[in-house]
């Protein structure tokens, strides 16, 4: 029977590219929050802006999974999951260029002006800027792609 697994370049490639993702970070208490968001993927690490209590569950417990996933259909069930370490970075100048150029690359024609948003959301957006998470990825990457059955 063939496998479902992909190879690390498949697997970099579809991270690489897929839209959102699902960081998971834990409370205090240690239940997990799983929440979508914008990512970039840079030398195979996982960067994304946020803001708020991800940033706290962050600074309080470093580990993390990741997760994104494609297709409606059985037979197009394709995912990749990650489990590894979130931390808050300060990004040197060539690494916050290619974080703005991958970003700009993904997300261009999906974000919503300033000018649409209400006042009041736009001027939380400009303020709460937040911080640059990177997720390290650590121990084995759990992959499927259903097409390859």
């Amino acid at each position: 029977m063939p496998s479902p697994r992909m190879t690390e370049d498949e697997i970099w490639s579809f991270i690489t590219d897929s839209h959102s993702g699902v960081m998971t970070t834990l409370r205090r208490d240690g239940s997990p929050v799983s929440l979508p968001l914008w990512f970039v993927c840079l030398d195979r690490h996982i960067y994304c802006r946020t803001r708020g209590k991800k940033l706290d569950r962050i600074r309080n417990d470093s580990r993390a999974s990741f997760l994104v996933e494609a297709g409606l259909k059985w037979g197009e069930l394709k995912a990749v999951h990650l489990s590894g370490i979130a931390e808050i970075v300060d990004i040197d100048a060539d690494l916050a260029q290619r974080f703005r150029e991958e970003t700009a690359r993904k997300y261009t024609g999906f974000r919503t002006a300033n000018e649409d948003m209400p006042t009041e959301t736009a001027a939380h957006y400009r303020e709460s800027m937040g911080g640059i998470v990177r997720f390290t990825p650590t121990g084995k990457i759990l992959n499927w792609d259903n097409a390859k059955l």
